[in-house]
């Protein structure tokens, strides 16, 4: 073979290099948003799915959040006697209790969320511990716990105000 011959073959298979190369390319970027498209079809069926159990772990940590609010909780638990360690007992379990019947919850929201939830049954229950301390009774003791709600909002409000940016969130 000569230069010339080298050169005709090289004609003959450079148009053929090209269009391999550019099919090549087409058929990457068609597989690639194939994949996207599916990877949004199935992102958007799983939503569709998943958006009302999210929204009812929403739901059903609101009305904890709800039940533990102080002024609700101590009208729900009256004092069976006048011992302040009783009724500081009984307030923190049905708190603990309303908290491990939710505890499941924590699967279908956000992991901040879930902190900020536990933060606001923790303080509620710091908050109950300390008016215990200033009170002689029962009664004084609900007494000092919702005087300490006069000034200011109780943990529980700063947790449902989360709760609510995030469903915003899920549908922004």
């Amino acid at each position: 073979m000569d230069q010339f011959n080298i050169i005709e073959l090289l004609f003959f298979i450079l148009p053929a290099v090209i269009t391999g190369a550019i099919a090549y390319y087409f058929f990457n970027l068609h597989t690639k948003n194939e994949e996207g498209r599916r990877r949004f079809l199935l992102h958007k069926e799983m939503d569709k799915n998943t958006v009302p159990i999210r929204l009812q772990a929403y739901e059903r940590m609101a009305l904890f959040l709800e039940r533990i609010n102080p002024s609700k909780l101590l009208i729900r638990i009256a004092p069976e006697n006048a011992d302040k360690d009783l009724y500081e007992a009984q307030l923190i379990a049905t708190i603990e209790s309303e908290f491990d019947h939710n505890l499941a919850q924590q699967i279908y929201i956000s992991d901040e969320c879930w902190n900020v939830i536990k933060a606001a049954k923790n303080a509620t229950i710091q908050i109950i511990r300390k008016a215990s301390m200033n009170a002689e009774d029962a009664g004084k003791l609900r007494e000092e716990v919702l005087n300490n709600f006069l000034e200011k909002q109780p943990p529980s409000y700063a947790a449902l105000g989360y709760i609510k940016k995030e469903i915003r969130d899920l549908f922004s």
